[in-house]
């Protein structure tokens, strides 16, 4: 068995999903596809190989992934620059992103591109790109190419763009030749373990390593591997997989089903209140604390929601990789005294910026009083302070905007309402269907949001041919984003009056 990259970063997060890919790709491993935002991963991650190559022209595509031979005479001619290269030895695979010849030091120097940013101090992530490169690292040098350093290519957070698209600015290349060199022989030791583990046919019994981690953690054959695990499980206890001590503990007593949990188990108060609503089925509500919270809300009521795209490349000026795209909106207004929902819409479906569009629409569709109720309020401002970073001559209507939000998640968050069928979490895809169940997404075109965000995507580029269906479903999920905000403050309303 040739053991590739992928399958040895696999095997490095959990060994039995590996070998399930490896041994039953079709009957268990295909069975848990990825989902709609993983699938935007891989293909924004494509789009990024793609275009760094642009930071070294002139190189020779290698097409053919299976075939090691056009790449090896390449190298015996000592060719330049080479994209895609692919060495196979009697153990193992790697295809470099980017190999450079520096004629300095007459050897090769391999580029790694990665889809992520250089902001924040991520050690785990920076760790395990560190082995990334150091497993093709091994694998050119068994196949005998004379190696220099390693680099990682990564979008940089602080880039902003300006009229056109400057990849020099927008790539950051670093040097992580030393972190490379200092697993290098802890990897060539794994690499052999890890090519022996996934080359025997008899598949691994028992639960897979994942079944220590929280749910967020876990590999995509995790229900395969752990049959005995409910779908809720104490897995799902709130922020567990940043407790794995007491994770592991449960595991260990064999405790899987949050009903189980002991009285006595340590816990958070965050986490006890969901196990205890859990264990009893009981519903609590602090109507004081609810109350409390509700009167500081002031008619007009404006329910709103922002959907946006998240460009990895940054397609307009002003924007940095990954700036969110605020393409939609749907916003319900009740005035005072009245008992039926006014409605206003938004969706720009150009391929131009919808920036100033976007503001206008704001300027003009929401009140100039009254509260602005959203669902995680850290979004939605923070895409209003981006526009007027963008646009600062709005600067005043958008800082206005931002000091009459109301935030609905706090009640869910603060646990003034705790709900059994919440399951810990206060996403609103959860909340509503506990508070007011014939209200679903299910009936929907589009159901959730990186489908939106994908089909908007594929309207503004040009690659959607149901334009016209695809944002009619855009604005139907929008809208009852917001009718559901309404819903849960109305239900709110209901509940500290009974």
């Amino acid at each position: 068995m040739i053991l590739t990259k992928t399958d040895y970063l696999i095997y490095r997060d959990c060994p039995k999903n590996a070998w399930l890919k490896i041994h039953k790709n079709e009957e268990v491993y295909k069975q848990y596809p990825p989902s709609e935002f993983e699938q935007m991963l891989f293909s924004v991650g494509n789009d990024i190989d793609e275009l760094a190559r642009g930071l070294f022209p002139g190189g020779v595509l290698l097409k053919n992934p299976k075939d090691p031979k056009p790449t090896a005479k390449l190298i015996k001619d000592r060719a330049s620059i080479l994209y895609q290269p692919v060495f196979i030895t009697d153990k193992y695979k790697a295809l470099p992103d980017v190999l450079v010849w520096n004629s300095e030091v007459n050897a090769y120097d391999i580029y790694e591109v990665k889809s992520s940013t250089s902001g924040g101090n991520k050690k785990a992530k920076e760790r395990d790109y560190a082995y990334d490169l150091a497993f093709q690292y091994l694998v050119l040098k068994e196949s005998g190419v004379p190696l220099n350093k390693t680099y990682l290519v990564r979008l940089d957070s602080e880039y902003v763009r300006g009229d056109t698209l400057d990849i020099q600015a927008l790539f950051k290349q670093e040097d992580f030749s030393e972190q490379v060199q200092e697993i290098i022989p802890e990897v060539e030791l794994e690499m052999v373990n890890v090519q022996k583990d996934l080359s025997v046919t008899e598949e691994p019994k028992g639960p897979c390593s994942c079944l220590v981690k929280g749910r967020n953690s876990h590999c995509s054959t995790f229900k395969y591997s752990n049959p005995d695990v409910p779908l809720y499980s104490v897995h799902d206890i709130s922020r567990i997989g940043a407790s794995k001590k007491k994770l592991a503990e449960l595991i260990d007593s064999g405790i899987f089903d949050i009903k189980d949990i002991p009285e006595d188990f340590k816990l958070s108060d965050i986490q006890r209140n969901q196990v205890d609503a859990t264990q009893t089925g009981n519903v609590i509500v602090l109507k004081s604390e609810i109350d409390k919270f509700l009167s500081k809300i002031e008619y007009p009521i404006s329910f709103i929601d922002y959907e946006t795209f998240p460009a990895a490349i940054p397609r307009f000026k002003g924007y940095s990789p990954f700036n969110q795209i605020p393409f939609q909106f749907s916003l319900h207004i009740l005035n005072e005294g009245e008992k039926e929902l006014g409605h206003e819409e938004f969706l720009f479906l150009e391929s131009t910026n919808p920036d100033l569009s976007f503001i206008k629409a704001l300027e003009e569709k929401l009140p100039k009083t009254g509260s602005i109720i959203v669902w995680n309020k850290g979004f939605e401002m923070g895409i209003n302070k981006k526009l007027a970073v963008r646009s600062p001559e709005h600067t005043q209507l958008v800082d206005e905007i931002n000091s009459r939000v109301v935030d609905l998640l706090d009640i869910f968050k603060d646990q003034f309402y705790i709900h059994p069928d919440f399951r810990g979490k206060t996403s609103i895809k959860y909340v509503l269907p506990a508070l007011a169940p014939n209200l679903s997404y299910k009936d929907l075109g589009i159901q959730e949001g990186a489908t939106a965000s994908n089909a908007w995507n594929d309207i503004a580029t040009g690659g959607e041919k149901e334009v016209e269906k695809k944002a009619k479903d855009l604005l139907e999920y929008c809208k009852l984003d917001t009718y559901a905000m309404y819903a849960i403050w109305k239900h709110c309303i209901d509940k500290i009056n009974e």
